[in-house]
C-alpha cells in the first residue's frame, strides 16, 4: 500500500473532522458562547495556544478532536455557558458540525464534476426497434425517470438498480415535456434479444450536457444518493443482514481510501476516486453523527428537545448534570465500540 495515499486518506480524513468541528465552533462563536478549547486530534497534546478565551490544541492522535464549550453538561454561573442559551441557539450549535460536512460533501463532488463535459442520465434516449414498452400510455424517447416504487432517481444507474429489486410490477414516474408522469402497474422485466448474451429491457440512456446548472445539479443529486446509501446500509444493519464486523473505523477508512488509489490505473484517476471516496464519508458522517443516540450531536438534539418540553410542561429547569450522565454512559459505549470495530479494522488489514 503506497504512503502517498495513506498520507493523503488520513489527511483527508483529518479535513473532514477538522470541518466538523469547525462548524461547531463557529456557530457557538456566533451565538455568543464561550468556547474554553478547540482541538484537532485527541489524546496527549503536543501544540497547544491561548488565543483570546480560547485554548487552541493539536493532539497526538490524527482522528478526532473536540470544540469544548463553557458549560456543555453542567450548571454553570457564566452567562455564556452552553447551557444558559436559548435551545434554538444549542440546537444549532449541535446541527452545525453535521451540516458543514454534509456541504463538503457536496463541495468535493461539485469540484470533481466542474471539469466534465456531459453526464449520463436517467433519460430514454432510443429504444430498440422490437422493445415492448414504448408507446403513448408507456414509456417515450426524452422521458426523464423521476422515481421507481417511490424511490427518488438521481443517478442514471438508480434506474437499473431499483428495477432488478422489484417483482415486475412498478409504480413509474417520469418527467415529460416538464410534467409528471404516472405510469401505475407498469410490467418491466428485462427480456431477450436476437445476439444479445443477456437480457435487456431495450432502451438506452442518453447523455446531458454539463452546463453550471448541471453540474450542480448532479453534484446535489450525488450527494443525495450517497445520503440514501448510508440509511440503506443503516437499515441492513437493524435488519441484521450486515453485523458489526462489517462496519470500518478511521482506520478502516484509510484502508479503504488508500486501497482505492493503489488500484486507479493512473494517478489522476486515484485522485478522483480519492476524493469521491472522501465526499461519500463526509455526508457518511453527518448522517450518522446525527443519530438520536446518546454522545453523539443527535442524541444531544434528541435530548434538549426532550429536556425543553419537560421544562415547558413542569416550568422547572432539570439540572444539565443528569443529561451529562447519559452522554457519559454513551460516550463509553461509543470508546467500547470504536476499540472494538478498530482492532477489526487493523485485524482485516493484516490478515488480507
Amino acid at each position: 500500500m503506497s504512503i502517498f495515499y495513506i498520507i493523503l486518506a488520513i489527511l483527508l480524513f483529518g479535513l473532514l473532522v477538522i470541518v466538523h468541528e469547525l462548524g461547531h465552533f463557529t456557530v457557538a462563536k456566533l451565538c455568543g458562547v464561550k468556547v474554553e478549547e478547540f482541538a484537532l486530534g485527541m489524546g496527549p497534546v503536543l501544540l497547544q495556544k491561548q488565543k483570546g478565551e480560547t485554548l487552541y490544541s493539536l493532539r497526538a492522535v490524527p482522528f478526532g478532536g473536540f470544540c469544548a464549550m463553557a458549560g456543555e453538561d453542567q450548571e454553570s454561573d457564566e452567562p455564556r455557558a452552553f447551557t444558559n442559551q436559548a435551545a434554538w441557539k444549542r440546537a444549532l450549535i449541535l446541527v452545525a458540525g453535521s451540516f458543514m460536512n454534509f456541504v463538503m460533501g457536496f463541495v468535493i463532488v461539485l469540484i470533481l464534476y466542474w471539469g466534465a463535459a456531459a453526464f449520463w442520465a436517467p433519460i430514454i434516449a432510443e429504444f430498440r426497434e422490437d422493445c415492448p414498452y414504448q408507446g403513448e400510455e408507456a414509456l417515450q424517447v426524452g422521458d426523464r425517470f423521476y422515481s421507481i416504487d417511490g424511490h427518488r432517481i438521481y443517478q442514471y444507474q438508480d434506474v437499473t438498480d431499483f428495477l432488478s429489486q422489484g417483482d415486475g410490477t412498478y409504480d413509474i414516474v417520469v418527467i415529460r415535456d416538464g410534467e409528471k408522469v404516472k405510469l401505475e402497474d407498469f410490467y418491466f422485466v428485462p427480456v431477450e434479444y436476437e445476439g444479445e448474451s443477456q437480457k435487456l429491457y431495450g432502451f438506452s440512456m442518453g447523455v446531458e450536457e454539463a452546463t453550471f446548472t448541471v453540474k450542480l445539479r448532479y453534484a446535489w443529486n450525488t450527494t443525495m444518493e450517497f445520503g440514501r446509501r448510508v440509511w440503506m446500509g443503516l437499515s441492513e444493519l437493524v435488519k441484521g443482514n450486515v453485523g458489526v464486523e462489517d462496519m470500518a473505523g478511521p482506520v478502516g477508512i484509510v484502508g479503504m481510501m488508500a486501497e482505492t488509489g493503489e488500484s486507479a490505473e493512473s494517478t489522476s484517476d486515484a485522485l478522483f476516486s480519492i476524493f469521491y471516496l472522501g465526499a461519500f464519508i463526509a455526508v457518511n458522517l453527518a448522517l450518522m453523527n446525527m443519530l438520536p443516540i446518546p454522545a453523539l450531536d443527535g442524541g444531544r438534539v434528541f435530548l434538549l428537545l426532550v429536556t425543553w418540553v419537560i421544562e415547558t410542561v413542569s416550568r422547572r429547569k432539570l439540572n444539565p448534570k443528569y443529561e451529562g450522565y447519559i452522554h457519559a454512559a454513551g460516550m463509553m459505549l461509543l470508546l467500547a465500540l470504536m476499540v472494538f470495530v478498530m482492532f477489526n479494522d487493523i485485524f482485516r488489514i493484516v490478515t488480507t
